[in-house]
């Protein structure tokens, strides 16, 4: 909108077709009059975002808009101006589409740091018949355009919007348009417009922008709640979680789909572990190996996807080498990253899968209340005590010359932790806990990184034997390959130079000062 608009909300007559005009333009005063603007527009209107709403949450909104044989997106910012729009030559793109769809340019530029990976997916769609009424002074000049929009929402449910009114002053009759502004508020079943279009759309159909089916993070638990009842509460929110992320994985949509499954995957397998004594005899032991075949079936994809996201960065950090010389490569990590996600799709439109959710999901709805057993405040602090003094213990006893293996251990004592501290972070004061997985973050990257170098190089060496097994790479690919290797080794040796420093934070007085703070809820 520009400098001086404004918006109005018509709810009553929302469906009335042309007696909507026919109400506004009644609307007069001894200096306001209306007239035609021009003939009614008709528009079809696709709103995009990602799954996890990032344009939203950055204060953008992204509109497709095809009317008259073309089709244009428009980029608005939380005041609504326009921050940069896209005429699309081809016509409309085939939605949900990853950001490499859209042509070079401003809009693509602006959005790119904000949805990052993630694909653009219909958010809503309308249908939107527009009129336009100008409003005239006492000397018949115009004043002030009039927008009309009456919307009908088509998705994600059918349904009528109310009208909305878009008043635009033109240059020089500020004063006036004002008057004719007040025109419009004084009319029955007016109001003035507050949100945007899509939220008027989104509204209609009975939902709100920033809506993430099956969001994991944020349960909220009393210290004195039965451990039995939460537990199950936190794993039928990571079930929620998981089954919302099913249908973006089976379409391939963007990477970050299977990325958080995998991370609902390993939440519950950590919630089965830590929280299996509060949960029915058994509970845990049955499922346990069902979301350890889960977890199998989605690491070859997922890893494959982790290469494909960071090619360019090691080709960018090739010196002896050019990344053409390293396409060979990319060509046999998307040849095999195909095989993995045919045998993923597979696994994932299994009766096994099927049998697991829908079984996992009753026995959780059966969770009761068991007195003998803890509160989750009671379980919480155990677990977080437990799972510092497992992490604490594993980090002092590595030297200089301990093997990778002992990093790697307390890298998984160190997830643990960070896992029970995130469980159960409605327990907690905010302040205390986001600076406590702060510190724990700080050691993990670096243990993570350390891990990640040495398997990589592992990996690509024998990529290198397959692919030379094969006759599909040129020597000098395999060179470039060997160059890789070698910055790998460069990372590994300089994260283990962090490794004290990190560690040494973590154990530090006040850091362990933090975690004893949180392993005390029961006692606040």
């Amino acid at each position: 909108m520009q400098a001086g608009s404004r918006e109005f909300v018509l709810h009553d007559g929302a469906s009335a077709g042309p007696d909507v005009l026919h109400a506004v333009s009644g609307a007069v005063s001894d200096s306001i009059a209306w007239a035609n603007g021009g003939p009614v527009s008709l528009c079809r209107r696709t709103w995009l975002d990602t799954f996890d709403w990032r344009l939203y949450r950055a204060g953008l909104t992204l509109e497709q808009v095809t009317a008259h044989g073309h089709v244009e997106l428009t980029l608005t910012g939380r005041d609504g101006d326009v921050l940069a729009s896209e005429r699309l030559q081809g016509g409309a793109i085939s939605w949900p589409s990853l950001l490499t769809a859209l042509p070079p340019g401003p809009l693509r530029e602006l959005l790119e740091p904000v949805a990052g990976v993630r694909a653009l997916s219909p958010v809503a769609r309308a249908a939107s018949r527009v009129a336009a009424l100008r409003a005239l002074n006492g000397d018949a000049k115009t004043v002030a355009t009039l927008a009309v929009d009456q919307m009908s929402v088509t998705f994600p449910a059918r349904a009528i919007a109310p009208v909305r009114l878009t008043l635009e002053p033109l240059r020089g009759y500020q004063g006036q348009a004002e008057r004719a502004a007040r025109l419009l508020a004084g009319l029955p079943g007016v109001s003035a417009g507050r949100g945007s279009a899509l939220a008027t759309a989104l509204s209609a159909a009975g939902y709100r922008p920033g809506e993430r089916p099956g969001k994991a993070v944020g349960i909220a638990l009393s210290p004195d709640r039965p451990a039995s009842t939460a537990m199950a509460a936190i794993l039928t929110s990571l079930l929620d979680s998981l089954e919302a992320n099913v249908p973006g994985t089976m379409r391939d949509i963007d990477t970050e789909f299977l990325h958080d499954l995998r991370i609902a995957v390993r939440w519950t397998r950590s919630a089965l572990k830590l929280g299996a004594n509060a949960l029915s005899d058994g509970l845990a032991a049955s499922f346990r190996p069902e979301f350890g075949w889960l977890g199998s079936l989605t690491t070859p994809t997922r890893d494959l996807d982790v290469y494909l996201l960071g090619f360019s960065g090691m080709a960018a950090g090739l010196v002896g080498a050019t990344e053409i010389e390293l396409a060979p490569f990319r060509d046999h990590l998307l040849k095999s990253r195909a095989v993995a996600y045919r045998q993923l799709a597979r696994g994932l439109r299994s009766a096994r899968f099927r049998r697991l959710t829908a079984d996992w999901r009753a026995a959780l709805a059966g969770v009761r209340a068991v007195r003998k057993r803890p509160t989750i405040g009671q379980l919480a602090d155990a677990r977080i005590a437990a799972a510092d003094r497992k992490a604490l213990r594993a980090g002092e006893l590595i030297t200089a010359s301990s093997p990778a293996e002992s990093l790697h251990d307390l890298r998984k004592r160190c997830k643990e932790l960070r896992y029970v501290v995130e469980m159960f972070g409605s327990l907690h004061d905010p302040a205390q806990r986001w600076q406590a997985v702060r510190e724990l973050k700080a050691l993990q990257d670096c243990l993570g990184e350390f891990q990640d170098a040495e398997v990589q190089r592992a990996e690509i060496r024998a990529f290198a034997a397959q692919m030379l097994a094969e006759r599909s790479a040129p020597a000098e690919t395999l060179l470039a390959m060997g160059e890789i290797a070698a910055g790998l080794a460069v990372r590994q040796h300089e994260a283990r130079a962090r490794f004290d420093g990190r560690f040494a934070d973590f154990a530090s007085p006040a850091s362990q000062a933090r975690l004893a703070a949180l392993a005390r809820t029961s006692a606040a």
